[in-house]
């Protein structure tokens, strides 16, 4: 008889920081840099002699991040050193945080297929990046750029029983740290560690201890959880090899998971207070400027989202993209209406990007061009069909929505004497469709409809066409 097994997994998320500069120094962040090395300083490439000084703004964003998490602050938080050598790290050791990392416990609420879990947050830490090592055939270079960026690493309880729940978790951090300003977490910004075990399911002791180090794709994370699960299970089942606790990579092409190094523990790393950096109290005051500048949390932006009237396919669009979501937001603050906004923005952006083989994520427009167009439909100057043709011109060409409507004669104030001119002639052209009408064939009617707006090129109020048509098919 197979036995029943239950997954168990924790997370290491690295996330790097909106910064201008590194947290120790004043070079500029890692997207400042266009060349390897062209964005390094004697004091994060560890030169003797050079001091660090703490970036004020990495501890704001790492309290906001706390804040969104619901954890706990620290009001005293420490740097510690931890010790170990390899390449790109210039120093030979790693500044971050032990013994008093900025925030823990922390709780985020998750909503899978399989049900509602809490998920704890054990700690948030601010900590300096590492560089970054390129192998070109048989010679290795070290480009120091990304070394000494500021990160936040959130770790985790062992919470997590599915793949499903860690990719809703990552997703849930990736749509608050956008919105929040703290992070794009685009790949590279955001790498995660996942530590995985298995274990008998209703036992309430740990299996043996994987540790997949430094993903960044989130589709990679999946395959990897499922394949070392698997790994896991066939050796407690079927003993085809021993666990033992380690740290692994994933390969993305074989889709396999092997084996790196033993796992370390916290005595490897020779831990020691960093007497460079003094201590960052946190008081009243200061707490309560990053609290006030907090931004509106992903949760209470869907619910306000979905009182509008928004439906929740739309929610999940607008809230995994902060850029599309605060343009719906500033469009809403400029007098529109939510829930006609996001279909502007979700089917008619979307569709004219589409032909241009372009993605909802590179939309480009202001919401005061936005807005104008949406204004100008609601309060009928043009029809929707009108608006589009000047959201597709001001997509795709920058053009200014108001002046291109006047230029283009899109004006829907079309006087009912030209309509009816037109009309006649249209009746007078298609003698077949007024036959057709007069023996009860419906079609003919939209027929001579579209017609007319052929002829008017999409402008003039399609209500008003309608009623002229109609009183003058029953004078027919």
């Amino acid at each position: 008889m197979i036995m029943k097994y239950e997954l168990v997994i924790g997370l290491e998320t690295h996330v790097e920081l909106n910064t201008n500069s590194k947290i120790f120094c004043s070079c500029g962040g890692h997207s400042a840099a266009n060349e390897p090395n062209d964005c390094v300083c004697p004091a994060c490439s560890g030169m003797p002699g050079m001091l660090p000084v703490m970036n004020k703004r990495v501890v704001e964003l790492a309290v906001t991040a706390g804040l969104m998490l619901n954890c706990e602050i620290s009001r005293y938080t420490t740097f510690d050193k931890k010790n170990y050598y390899y390449p790109d790290l210039p120093c030979a050791y790693q500044i971050t945080q032990l013994n008093h990392p900025i925030c823990t416990n922390g709780i985020v609420h998750l909503k899978t297929s399989e049900g509602e879990r809490d998920v704890r947050i054990k700690q948030i830490h601010m900590e300096e990046d590492a560089g970054k090592l390129v192998h070109a055939g048989k010679a290795s270079y070290v480009d120091f750029n990304r070394t000494s960026v500021p990160l936040i690493e959130i770790v985790t309880q062992p919470d997590f029983r599915s793949a499903e729940e860690v990719l809703v978790y990552l997703n849930k951090l990736k749509s608050m740290f956008r919105s929040g300003g703290i992070s794009e977490c685009e790949e590279g910004a955001m790498r995660c560690d996942v530590n995985i075990s298995v274990r008998p399911e209703g036992s309430e002791e740990f299996g043996v201890r994987s540790e997949i180090k430094n993903m960044s794709s989130f589709e990679a994370i999946e395959r990897a959880i499922r394949y070392e699960a698997q790994r896991h299970m066939d050796a407690l089942e079927f003993e085809t090899e021993e666990l033992v606790q380690e740290t692994r990579r994933f390969d993305d092409v074989s889709g396999k998971t092997f084996a790196m190094r033993n796992k370390e523990t916290e005595a490897d790393y020779r831990y020691f207070p960093d007497a460079n950096l003094m201590p960052i109290i946190i008081d009243d005051e200061w707490l309560e400027q990053i609290k006030a500048a907090k931004p509106e949390a992903v949760d209470e932006k869907a619910e306000a989202y979905r009182e509008a009237g928004i439906s929740e396919k739309e929610i999940d669009m607008l809230i995994h993209n902060h850029t599309v979501s605060k343009l719906l937001d500033d469009v809403v603050a400029m007098g529109c209406d939510a829930k006609n906004t996001a279909g502007w923005i979700l089917t008619d952006c979307v569709g004219i990007l589409r032909k241009s083989g372009k993605v909802l994520g590179d939309l480009e427009i202001t919401a005061e061009d936005l807005a104008a167009i949406i204004k100008m439909v609601d309060s009928g100057d043009i029809n929707r069909p009108s608006g589009r043709k000047i959201l597709a011109a001001v997509l795709e060409e920058g053009a200014d929505p108001v002046k291109y409507c006047k230029e283009n004669g899109l004006d829907s104030k079309v006087d009912t004497a030209t309509i009816e001119a037109i009309m006649d002639r249209i009746f007078s052209e298609n003698a077949q469709a007024i036959a057709d009408y007069k023996n009860g064939k419906v079609k003919a009617k939209q027929s001579l409809f579209g017609a007319c707006m052929k002829e008017l090129k999409n402008t003039g109020d399609t209500a008003v066409i309608r009623e002229l048509l109609e009183k003058k098919l029953e004078n027919i």
